[in-house]
């Protein structure tokens, strides 16, 4: 706890305020549905924390976002949105745990701060068949295991992987697929809202966390600069 509060320490007024409001919009909706999840209240707190460190390249946002994972895995399978089981189990907390260790061992300088790296185009041709393989099968996956709108999971499964993967490659763009998928979650947890109050903490969730990954992108762009000066 006491190194969370020294990361914390080590936000800008704006990074605060963000979290602050996204910690107060998950608080609200949470009420407002009754506590009827206590589970993606926790998740969703849990969510918010991660990305905010991980926009300022902290090692503790991977962490954090392990913890978040395995959450909202759980979560997912009770509302039989099993691609995000799969996703954020099988994929999201280990890649989380593997972007972790490369982060520590890619410090910029002396600084709690990630040292950004440049694509190449070897990497990009791989990254983008590899999703194209990964779409392509979980979708046929989902559809033979009832999942619940196979569709708009399997889009959510496309963009996890990239955000996953360009998070590990140490890529500024890992924000917008992160911005890409919240979007997605935003359709499935709105269509889950509909038939479950207690859905509305994950939906606004998202929002939030679309509003911190935006913030990330803006904020790796501005690391990159500063870096390659």
């Amino acid at each position: 706890m006491k190194r969370i509060i020294s990361y914390y320490n080590e936000l800008s007024y704006f990074e605060k305020g963000l979290w602050i409001v996204s910690v107060i919009a998950v608080v609200l909706s949470s009420a407002f549905s009754g506590f009827g999840d206590p589970l993606s209240t926790i998740a969703s707190l849990i969510g918010v924390t991660a990305l905010i460190f991980v926009a300022k390249g902290y090692v503790i946002g991977q962490v954090l976002t392990i913890v978040f994972a395995l959450f909202y895995g759980f979560i997912s399978f009770f509302f039989r949105y099993y691609g995000e089981m799969i996703t954020y189990i099988g994929m999201s907390a280990p890649m989380a745990a593997v972007a972790a260790i490369e982060w520590l061992k890619n410090p910029y300088k002396d600084t709690k701060e990630v040292k950004i790296k440049k694509m190449t185009v070897g990497t990009l041709i791989l990254l983008f068949s590899s999703c194209a393989l990964v779409t392509f099968v979980f979708y046929f996956i989902l559809k033979a295991i009832g999942n619940a709108s196979p569709l708009v999971s399997t889009i959510s499964v496309t963009t996890s992987y990239l955000a996953s993967a360009l998070t590990f490659l140490r890529s500024p763009y890992y924000a917008l697929a992160y911005a890409a998928n919240d979007l997605v979650l935003i359709v499935l947890w709105v269509i889950a809202s509909l038939s479950d109050f207690s859905c509305i903490p994950m939906t606004v969730c998202f929002v939030m966390f679309f509003a911190n990954d935006m913030y990330g992108f803006f904020n790796w762009k501005r690391m990159a600069k500063k870096q390659s000066s």
